[in-house]
């Protein structure tokens, strides 16, 4: 898929109609930077939510603002290019939605206005100078991802005591990975438990990692949190579903795609708040004048239909501490 072309599964245009369109009526440009596309897993639900945000601050995709998407299709090597892209068209402000899709904006040093979300403590990456102050021309959302893989772990090992080995399912490119590992290891030690560690990047390796969890006789997996991993969660749900293996997900959306359990905060959110500080950028407001945002919010999502077609009974402690139970 050309980056520039019309992708009709989001009902919106990429590039070049947008900014066709915002040649002829100056509309300023927001360039929106991601990993992937793909409607039926990953990246509709945060546009959505990117289009709230920007609505909440006054504007309107295509009527006052143009939105130049541009998508890696998973090919981490290709940020770097659409990155420069959008810096040599000087767009208004630069959206990013992942740590490589940042970090490759980061390596530009330009003086754009930068909107992002990670997952590593964006002062430690260099990207601000506090989360209070950030400073310079960057600000965005903050998820401190790692602190909660543990916690899924041991959600998991509530549900389910008798299981001694659990997968991990981590993806290798993206810079939280080895955190992701070394927490998660540390984690299974103190709960006694064995911990199988699997690294994918998409594509084929999904079904690689699967098919080892079932050989090795895994007895439940942690998906850890990766947008890569977002963007097919629909992928990974059903993977899981037909090798019969509870799975627990960093956010909501894989249980309401199917998933068994998920634990974590609202990609949703963080999206929708990426709009507003954007709008609210083009409004005149200089990124410095925007603390980070940390979600404080955490979500337990259970899957009740799942459970019931895994042939488990979810423990009424851990139904009690459901935010929401999907039946």
């Amino acid at each position: 898929m050309k980056r520039r072309e019309v992708i009709a599964l989001f009902g919106i245009s990429i590039a070049c109609p947008v900014l066709a369109q915002s040649e002829q009526t100056s509309l300023p440009v927001i360039g929106f930077l991601g990993l992937n596309s793909n409607a039926r897993d990953g990246a509709r639900h945060i546009i959505t939510a990117f289009r709230r945000g920007l609505a909440e601050a006054g504007f309107s995709e295509n009527k006052n603002v143009a939105v130049d998407y541009q998508f890696a299709e998973e090919r981490i090597e290709r940020l770097p290019e659409l990155a420069a892209d959008l810096v040599r068209r000087r767009v208004a402000v630069i959206c990013t939605t992942s740590n490589v899709a940042t970090l490759a904006v980061k390596q530009l040093d330009t003086d754009i206005a930068h909107v992002f979300v990670v997952g590593l403590d964006p002062v430690q990456l260099g990207l601000v100078e506090g989360i209070d102050r950030p400073g310079a021309s960057r600000t965005g959302v903050f998820f401190p991802v790692s602190a909660l893989e543990p916690k899924r772990l041991e959600l998991l090992r509530e549900l389910l005591p008798q299981v001694r080995l659990v997968a991990a399912l981590v993806n290798p490119g993206n810079p939280n990975a080895e955190t992701h590992v070394v927490d998660l290891e540390a984690a299974a030690r103190a709960f006694g438990l064995d911990l199988l560690v699997l690294r994918a990047r998409g594509g084929l390796d999904y079904e690689a990692a699967f098919e080892a969890i079932a050989q090795r006789g895994a007895g439940a997996l942690v998906v850890t949190s990766d947008p890569l991993f977002d963007n097919r969660r629909q992928t990974l749900v059903e993977l899981a579903a037909r090798k019969s293996i509870p799975t627990i997900y960093p956010w909501r959306d894989f249980a309401d795609a199917g998933g068994l359990l998920s634990y974590g905060n609202s990609l949703t959110d963080a999206a929708r708040q990426m709009g507003v500080y954007a709008g609210r950028i083009l409004k005149g407001q200089k990124p410095r004048e925007l603390p980070v945002w940390i979600p404080s919010k955490f979500e337990l999502v259970i899957n009740l239909r799942t459970a019931i077609g895994l042939g488990l009974t979810i423990p009424p402690t851990l139904l009690a501490r459901a935010d929401e139970v999907i039946e």
